[in-house]
């Protein structure tokens, strides 16, 4: 169960991440306004407090932080971008996630 809480919180960081990062893009490279910039850094700070709601050091939360983004990423490449996933999409988020469950479950061990 502490798994799903944490792979829920990280989907909800990886949107608050890539939304703080879309909206600059739409600004640079469509003409969008430039307050676009105000909700994006808000975004951006969502997504940097999100992170510090882990109770695991920090490292290894940003390491298993990044399978999750890998699979959010790719759908927000699918339902904002209009792009079709292929399947080695789908098979390189299964392993993203693979490494994400490993390093979150894997946390608790003591080496050295």
């Amino acid at each position: 169960m502490e798994l799903l809480r944490t792979a829920l919180l990280f989907g909800l960081t990886a949107v608050a991440e890539i939304v703080g990062c879309y909206l600059p893009w739409l600004w640079l490279r469509q003409g969008r306004s430039v307050w676009l910039l105000l909700p994006a850094a808000l975004s951006l700070a969502l997504f940097a407090w999100l992170l510090t709601l882990h109770p695991g050091a920090s490292g290894r939360t940003y390491a298993a932080y990044g399978g999750v983004y890998i699979v959010v990423a790719l759908l927000w490449l699918r339902w904002v971008d209009g792009v079709v996933l292929t399947p080695t999409d789908w098979i390189g988020a299964g392993i993203s996630l693979t490494g994400m469950a490993v390093i979150a479950l894997g946390g608790s061990a003591k080496v050295g």
